[in-house]
């Protein structure tokens, strides 16, 4: 049975209600793992993991933990780099759903950017997260959830 891993320390909350909905309607065992307390809302279904301080300790076990088919729910690139490796799912906080044919293309950007970055030069970070970015995550949520729970 799919189960969802969330990578917590930076989901919006405006996503919160959102995926709380689609964990209840489906009965999803879910994680949420952070270096703080994080809270999605109240369900039997949500476990919540608080990790280590350090920049990977939630990105390490949410690999550790999944298995191949599960769900991962992240912003990070080089985490849904490790997710698609292990053949499991990816979707972003904007409704992105990672796959073996994108995840490369978005790593090399990302990394390109840091470098650019490094070198000195100012660059425009992610536009502000907004209610367009919540429908398209719910919208690719729930078509993902579809396809791969009722099959």
């Amino acid at each position: 049975m799919l189960e969802i891993y969330i990578d917590g320390d930076a989901f919006p909350n405006l996503l919160k209600p959102i995926i709380l909905r689609q964990i209840e309607k489906y009965g999803i065992k879910t994680y949420v793992l952070a270096n703080k307390k994080i809270n999605i809302g109240k369900s039997k279904n949500i476990h919540y993991m608080i990790v280590d301080a350090g920049a990977d300790e939630a990105d390490n076990k949410i690999v550790e933990m999944l298995q191949e088919g599960d769900l991962v729910i992240t912003a990070d690139i080089p985490l849904a780099d490790r997710v698609i490796d292990k053949n499991a799912h990816a979707i972003d906080h904007r409704g992105e759903l990672y796959s073996k044919d994108n995840i490369k293309q978005y790593l090399a950007m990302r990394n390109l950017m840091e470098s650019i970055r490094e070198m000195g030069e100012v660059t425009k970070g992610p536009k502000p997260f907004g209610q367009k970015d919540a429908e398209l995550f719910a919208n690719q949520l729930n078509m993902f959830l579809q396809k791969w729970v009722l099959k």
